[in-house]
Parts: structure tokens; C-alpha cells; sequence
């Protein structure tokens, strides 16, 4: 199979909105699953701490050690705590809006980039248009693919700078940002946060977040979760896919990735619940089992690029609109009064958010 040079492009529906539906009407207790974690307001804590603790310990030490300590060690709980951000984007912490987003601020801050808030709009922009390139950022943009195309070396420098890449795309996907005060306050505690540490502890105790952050997302097998999701690497038509790996553990639960589109408002912890409950609609899907093998293999296949997504341009096909049924409102979160149809950010939400 030789690489192509353009994304595949489908004119259906993204595939979660229909298989919903059905695990709905053959498992209609799956709705039982639905809620809120506050424990993960916990998890948040304890990895902030060892990020912080991590990182007074080595704000002496050698540039080695520090770089072996953020590819070995400190990449795991800041991704943990993406994954947590991720949570608190979905309101699935606790039950006032308001205090996910502080969540998300405050697990933000080992990360160093002010990016909690601009995650949580761009993210449900990504699950209610999958596939839509001008509103799903977590396609990568033409030129970006072009770049980069489908050699060893240019994907290995992508990976290292995919926070970077991740940020050029908000031009492409304007409709998929917005400025409010929560995005100011994020910056604000953030870049607070940057210079307090620098001004207590020095250069390298940043500098160890800041490789941390580097590593957790990107040139490490944790970074190959980015293409475990939607880069079509097992399948030319299966377009979502999930991780049935030992790294669930610390990544809590994240690899379920076809199970948190299908249901976004279940919790991190009941993931695998919705799986065990309609194992006919999951156990026929594609899936990996090893990120380090799926890292090396994206690296080095010159089959596997950036240009290996699926893309449709019928917005209509995969909105979601004001009179949807009570199964459609399941892709998003309960109880939030967001017109996606219209593309309102969450600034429009209940309690002035």
C-alpha cells in the first residue's frame, strides 16, 4: 500500500452518532454509567505535587539527569494530568461548571502553556464535527501534512514539536476558539505560576516541566496516543480507535477512546463499564495494544503520515441540533445549554460561564 497524498475524504457521518443511538436502544442501562468523578480532583493533586516535588529536587542537579528524569519519569503525571484537563473539558469532575475550570486551570500548571481552557472549546468542537477540517482541530492542517509527509525524520520532529504544531492549527479552526475570561484567567494563573517558580527556584526546576510536558505529549511512546485515536494505521475505514493497553492505568482510562466518543459524559472510571455492557458494538472494532509498538511503527512505516485521516466536509451530517432526541444529547455533556449547531462556545453555559 503506497502513502497517499491526501487525506481520505468521506461524505457520511462520523461514526459515533449512529452507534450511540443503537447501544441506547439495546442498552439502555449503559445511561447509568453517566456522572461525575470528584476523586479526580485527587489524582490532580497528588501529580501536581510530584511534578513539583520532582522538579525542587532537580532544580540543582546536572542537564542529563534532568533530561533522563522528564523522558523517564515526568512525562507520565503530566500526561496524566492532560488527561485530566481533558476531564474537566467534558464537566466530568464535579457538577458546577465553574469549578472544572478551575480544575483544568490547576492541573494546567505543571504544563507551563497556558492551553486548559483553549483545549476544552476546540475539544468539543472536535467530537460534535470530527472530521470537519475547518473545525476539528486535532486534523492537522494541509500544509502541516505536506511538511512533514510520511518521513522518519519529519515525524520525529513533529512529535517533539507537537505542542506547537497543535498551536498553529487555531487559525485554521477559529471558529473553534474564543477569548473569554477563562481564557484570560488561564493565562494569567499560568504565566503567574511560569515566573513565581523561576523567581523561587530557578531556571532548571522550569525547565524540568517544561521537558516533562515536551515528552508526555510528544517524541515518547506516551505521544504515540495521538495516533492511536484517529490515524488510520491498522484500517483504511475505521476511523476511531481505542488503546486496550497496561498504560490505562496511569493514563486513566484515556485508550477508550471509541468508548469516549460514543458516550462523552461517562466518567474516566466507568469507561471500561460501557465496554463490558455492549461488548457486541466494540469487540468488532480495530484496537492497539502497545504504544511502543505503535510509536516506532508511525515513525517508521513510510505507509503511516499525517495525511492518514479521514476527512467530510457535510458539517450538517454530524452536528448536533437544538431539538435533538435525549441519545444525541449523550455526545455531549448533560444539562449544558451549548447550541453546537450554531457553534456557541461554552462561555455560553449555565451560572454566567
Amino acid at each position: 500500500m503506497s502513502y497517499q497524498q491526501d487525506f481520505i475524504h468521506v461524505s457520511g457521518p462520523e461514526p459515533h452518532r449512529p452507534r450511540t443511538r443503537a447501544i441506547i436502544a439495546s442498552h439502555p442501562e449503559v445511561k447509568s454509567l453517566i456522572g461525575k468523578n470528584p476523586y479526580t480532583a485527587l489524582i490532580i493533586l497528588a501529580c501536581v505535587g510530584v511534578q513539583f516535588i520532582l522538579a525542587y529536587f532537580l532544580r540543582d542537579q546536572s542537564w542529563w539527569l534532568i533530561i533522563a528524569m522528564a523522558w523517564l519519569v515526568g512525562a507520565f503525571p503530566t500526561h496524566t494530568l492532560f488527561v485530566c484537563i481533558h476531564e474537566a473539558a467534558h464537566n466530568l469532575i464535579f457538577k458546577r461548571p465553574r469549578w472544572n475550570i478551575y480544575a483544568g486551570i490547576f492541573a494546567n500548571l505543571p504544563s507551563l502553556i497556558p492551553s486548559a481552557i483553549a483545549f476544552k472549546s476546540s475539544h468539543i468542537k472536535h467530537h460534535s464535527f470530527q472530521g470537519v477540517h475547518e473545525l476539528d482541530a486535532d486534523l492537522p492542517s494541509y500544509w502541516e501534512a505536506r511538511l512533514i509527509n510520511n518521513y522518519s525524520i519529519g515525524k520525529a520532529i513533529w512529535l517533539l514539536l507537537f505542542p506547537f504544531f497543535q498551536s498553529f492549527r487555531m487559525w485554521r479552526c477559529r471558529q473553534a476558539f474564543v477569548v473569554d475570561r477563562w481564557v484570560v484567567l488561564n493565562f494569567i494563573v499560568q504565566f503567574g505560576f511560569d515566573i513565581l517558580v523561576v523567581y523561587l527556584f530557578g531556571w532548571k526546576f522550569l525547565a524540568y516541566m517544561a521537558l516533562s510536558f515536551t515528552f508526555s505529549i510528544g517524541l515518547h511512546p506516551l505521544g504515540a496516543r495521538w495516533i492511536q485515536e484517529h490515524y488510520l494505521v491498522l484500517d483504511q475505514k475505521q476511523e476511531t480507535y481505542s488503546y486496550y493497553g497496561a498504560l490505562n492505568g496511569l493514563n486513566m482510562n484515556v485508550g477508550f477512546h471509541n468508548e469516549h466518543h460514543d458516550m462523552p459524559s461517562i466518567p474516566w472510571n466507568n469507561l471500561p463499564k460501557l465496554k463490558e455492557m455492549a461488548p457486541e458494538y466494540y469487540n468488532n472494532l480495530l484496537y492497539h495494544r502497545s504504544y511502543v509498538k505503535l510509536f516506532f511503527q508511525f515513525l517508521f512505516s513510510q505507509e503511516i503520515g499525517l495525511f492518514s485521516r479521514i476527512v467530510r466536509k457535510d458539517r450538517g451530517n454530524v452536528q448536533i441540533s437544538d431539538d435533538s432526541t435525549p441519545d444525541l444529547k449523550l455526545l455531549t455533556e448533560p444539562g449544558l445549554p451549548v447550541n453546537i449547531a450554531r457553534g456557541l462556545h461554552l462561555a455560553k453555559m449555565k451560572n454566567g460561564i
